[in-house]
């Protein structure tokens, strides 16, 4: 490691802990990086963060976002939740499955992690503990549940995997269906042991008649889906025009259907959508500029050479990776660990003959898990805040969890037909 980049590691470090903003602690870093060296004039950085936003694709965010924020605020979750336990609530512990099986219906809509979380655990904790699961479990369950619904397309760390990787978006949302699906029932497995154990019960069977009812009632909202992967695979539009016809249909849906968003609350809804996306959009081109110092100092080919000495095995090098995005999706929330790291470890994993599609799909489990690691992990601490609890005190619920979900992505890793397997099918790969 050079000088350069020892300095610009330690002054983001230095940053971080003082609490600033992490996009301004990445481009802060590397200004003073590039200060340092004679590589090229510290213009560069701001023609980088222009460089690194000044993407197509990457419009599907700000558009992805404002439909979850309107389909959230238009009463969606709570339909979605109804719909999983007239299909679940019945079995053991079986209120606890509700939840991952909301998060898979829910992420689908949302694109967000942090929405996902808010939404479903603002609905679910308090009907969790009502049930006779302890909050720390009830806060487990639903971090847990959220960290698998990071797969669920639409999600828009895809979007910039897929601008970072040059793969298609549509392929990367494709890839996380299954890879989802075995942490899910991962987590469900889990959940009915321990209900089980400790003699919870299900709820009341619902009959046909309340299910149809709860299908009728979440069948709008699960239209979104449908019409983003049918524009998309249906070659009417790419991501970032589907985007736009699911912001369409969750206005209307919200506004003129369920009539659950006033128009009073539109412009704030438009206002934070707006500040949420310019916060994602400049932490992409900021860490475009950090990446950019990196690659001219030539660590890449440094870690590189170091991965390679430790072990020529590529599951080796999997696990690796994936530890260090778990760790680094906790500590700086995911996204600029992601723009950062990605670019470098990509080209080993190609070396090694990883496919990138299933690399790109393993780093995003990592960094959902990452999300809700104890004691730091930023999607733990909103989780908490609906048990009234400190994040301490669900440490130890938490760790079985956490280890189902790493177990998870180790059989994806290891079994990688079930990344590739629907992308290869419909692409024709």
């Amino acid at each position: 490691m050079t000088m350069v980049v020892a300095v610009m590691i330690l002054s983001f470090l230095i940053m971080i802990g003082l609490t600033a903003p992490v996009a301004f602690a990445i481009g802060i870093s590397a200004a003073i990086g590039l200060l340092m060296s004679d590589a090229a004039p510290l213009l560069v950085v701001p023609q980088r963060i222009f460089a690194g936003a000044d993407s197509f694709v990457l419009l599907a965010i700000p558009l992805f976002v404002l439909a979850g924020a309107l389909m959230e605020t238009g009463g969606i979750s709570a339909r979605l939740v109804t719909l999983a336990r007239a299909l679940i609530g019945h079995v053991r512990g079986g209120l606890g499955m509700v939840v991952v099986v909301a998060e898979m219906l829910f992420s689908g809509i949302s694109g967000s992690t942090v929405a996902d979380v808010s939404a479903i655990g603002s609905l679910m904790v308090p009907s969790l503990v009502r049930a006779g699961f302890k909050p720390a479990r009830a806060v487990a369950i639903v971090s847990a549940a959220s960290a698998m619904g990071i797969l669920i397309p639409p999600c828009l760390l895809m979007v910039i995997i897929a601008q970072i990787v040059g793969l298609s978006v549509g392929a990367l949302f494709l890839a996380g269906f299954v890879p989802a699906a075995v942490l899910a029932l991962a987590i469900m497995g889990l959940i009915y042991a321990q209900a089980v154990r400790d003699r919870i019960p299900g709820e009341a069977r619902a009959n046909l008649k309340q299910v149809i009812r709860a299908l009728r009632d979440a069948l709008i909202p699960l239209m979104m889906p449908v019409i983003i992967f049918g524009a998309i695979l249906g070659g009417i539009a790419d991501p970032t025009e589907a985007a736009v016809l699911a912001v369409f249909y969750a206005f209307i849906v919200g506004v003129f259907v369920y009539k659950e968003i006033s128009w009073s609350q539109v412009p704030k809804i438009l206002v934070d959508s707006a500040v949420t996306s310019g916060i994602v959009i400049f932490m992409v081109g900021a860490s475009s500029s950090f990446s950019w110092i990196l690659a001219v100092e030539q660590i890449p080919a440094q870690l590189a050479s170091v991965m390679l000495a430790i072990s020529s095995q590529p599951w080796v090098f999997f696990v690796i990776c994936t530890l260090i995005f778990v760790v680094l999706g906790a500590i700086l929330e995911g996204l600029p660990a992601v723009i950062i790291c990605l670019p470098i470890f990509l080209p080993i994993a190609l070396k090694l003959g990883i496919d990138p599609l299933h690399f790109s799909i393993v780093v995003v489990a990592a960094i959902g898990l990452g999300l809700f690691l104890p004691p730091v992990g930023v999607g733990l601490y909103i989780a908490c805040t609906f048990a009234n609890l400190r994040v301490d005190q669900t440490i130890k619920a938490m760790l079985p969890y956490i280890a189902v979900l790493f177990a998870g992505i180790l059989v994806v890793i290891a079994i990688p037909w079930l990344t590739l397997v629907i992308p290869h099918a419909v692409y024709n790969r």
